[in-house]
């Protein structure tokens, strides 16, 4: 088997405690469709994916609604890239989030601006331009 490189995250879960509310803001937000999500080993748990392209760069993930897992840990920051960070986080105020740090240069490595979901969680929006 050839060793081959890969970049160390592949999937990625936003603990929500309202599935509905998480799911409008990050569909507003981001201007994409969530899909549902099964799990057939424990249906109490609730997944909405977020659209995927395997062949692309970088991980998908998910919304996930689940006893003993709450919303708003902030123990790990998701990056979503955008054409320009401005734009979905001039959405994130309308859809019930909050706008922890507007866009920032962070350099070379481009932009980001932090914000709030609906449930609390931290999550980062990071462009180039």
């Amino acid at each position: 088997m050839e060793n081959k490189q890969i970049n160390p995250a592949v999937w990625f879960e936003i603990y929500v405690n309202d599935m509905e509310r998480a799911t409008k803001f990050y569909e507003t937000v981001l201007n994409v469709k969530l899909q549902p999500m099964s799990d057939p080993a424990d249906e109490a748990m609730q997944m909405k994916s977020f659209p995927s392209a395997g062949e692309n760069f970088g991980a998908s993930g998910s919304l996930v609604k689940m006893e003993r897992m709450k919303g708003g840990g902030n123990g790990i920051m998701v990056y979503f890239g955008c054409e320009d960070c401005a734009v979905e986080e001039s959405r994130v105020e309308a859809a019930g989030g909050n706008v922890y740090k507007p866009k920032m240069s962070i350099g070379e490595y481009g932009f980001c601006s932090i914000v709030a979901d609906t449930e609390g969680n931290a999550i980062g929006l990071h462009s180039m331009k």
